[in-house]
């Protein structure tokens, strides 16, 4: 066989193609040439796809689409092997990336995620920690009310649980009416979308960080449930003694039950992944933390979309509407998120993306 012809740079004398690289040209052509019919299917069902031609793609494409995206990586490694030429490889490259992801990749989009999402999978990842939800509810209780026993013991207590930002005018000794002026209704809603950043950033926070401390089996999470339902329990204490209870109740359950809601549920992914890894079970502590943190996940969006909403109504109902609009409007959000998380249930329409606890 004739050996092929190369021009040279600097002239039109013919010479002949050294035996190495006529051989390695041979055996491309030869690879090509077994193959191509399987990489012409696989490229037309692909450029079908991805065009959104689905109709049009027969019953014996589809099943044909996993085995001919393997014979393409297959081909792929060979061609790395054995050195073929850089066009093959990068045409085989490409194709079998485009494959991969039409075969293994996302079936859905942002958008249709986050109605799956909303739609039945976050409740039903809440209702799969429900063991843990009810230690952290038990936790925040406890909580509380040791804030109020230790400060209605020893005054002192309260100067060490209450933040500094939250015991400006309330403080023990504060008469009814500055306690009271705390609680006033805003005359104009300036200067709260700030306000309600601040508060978005804070809550945010603290629950990353009930949920981050899981992984030390839980206990810091729990630790710092106390801590922050300590002040809450100072804090009630302080307006109880004022006769402001009620009113003070009525002005932080516009957002509490919204805020409380999601650190709670934050503190109790924590304690999904802290149980997860202290009693695996017949698991290794890996697998079965690796499973807790992916539900733990999921939950974790749903809280920092209740925070969100929580810094909303801080903001802007709480400061804006007086003691009946706000009691109402807390007490509508605790029956919402009650119903949403517990009642709503549309299991059937959501595939099992996690293990059930």
């Amino acid at each position: 066989m004739k050996a092929p012809i190369l021009s040279t740079l600097f002239g039109k004398q013919d010479v002949a193609a050294p035996p190495d690289i006529e051989a390695a040209t041979l055996r491309s052509d030869r690879f090509r040439l077994e193959r191509e019919q399987d990489w012409a299917r696989l490229e037309d069902i692909l450029a079908r796809i991805e065009k959104g031609r689905l109709r049009g793609i027969s019953d014996d494409d589809v099943l044909a689409l996993p085995t001919l995206y393997r014979t393409a990586a297959s081909s792929l490694a060979v061609a790395r092997e054995t050195s073929l030429d850089a066009a093959t490889l990068a045409y085989l490259d490409s194709l079998v990336q485009r494959a991969w992801f039409q075969v293994y990749g996302p079936r859905e989009g942002f958008f249709a995620w986050m109605r799956r999402f909303l739609g039945g999978g976050l409740s039903r990842s809440i209702r799969e920690i429900w063991l843990d939800s009810c230690i952290a509810l038990f936790v925040m209780i406890a909580g509380t009310i040791t804030g109020w026993l230790l400060v209605m013991r020893d005054q002192e207590w309260y100067y060490s649980l209450v933040p500094t930002q939250f015991a400006d005018s309330r403080m023990p000794g504060a008469s009814r009416e500055t306690l009271l002026r705390t609680l006033e209704v805003e005359e104009s809603a300036a200067g709260m979308s700030a306000f309600a950043a601040y508060l978005f950033q804070n809550n945010a926070g603290v629950s990353i960080l009930a949920f981050a401390l899981g992984f030390a089996f839980g206990v810091p999470t729990l630790l710092l449930l106390v801590h922050n339902m300590a002040v809450l329990g100072a804090l009630l204490w302080l307006y109880w003694d004022a006769g402001l209870l009620w009113p003070f109740v009525a002005w932080l359950g516009v957002h509490g039950t919204t805020e409380l809601f999601a650190i709670l549920l934050a503190g109790a992914a924590g304690l999904h992944i802290g149980r997860k890894m202290a009693f695996p079970g017949t698991r290794g502590i890996m697998a079965a933390a690796a499973e807790a943190g992916q539900r733990g996940a999921q939950v974790m969006v749903g809280v920092v979309l209740m925070l969100v909403f929580a810094a909303i109504l801080e903001a802007f109902p709480r400061q804006l509407a007086g003691t009946e609009t706000r009691f109402i409007l807390g007490s509508f959000m605790l029956v919402f998120w009650l119903v949403y998380f517990y009642a709503f249930r549309r299991d059937r329409d959501i595939a099992p993306e996690s293990v059930r606890a």
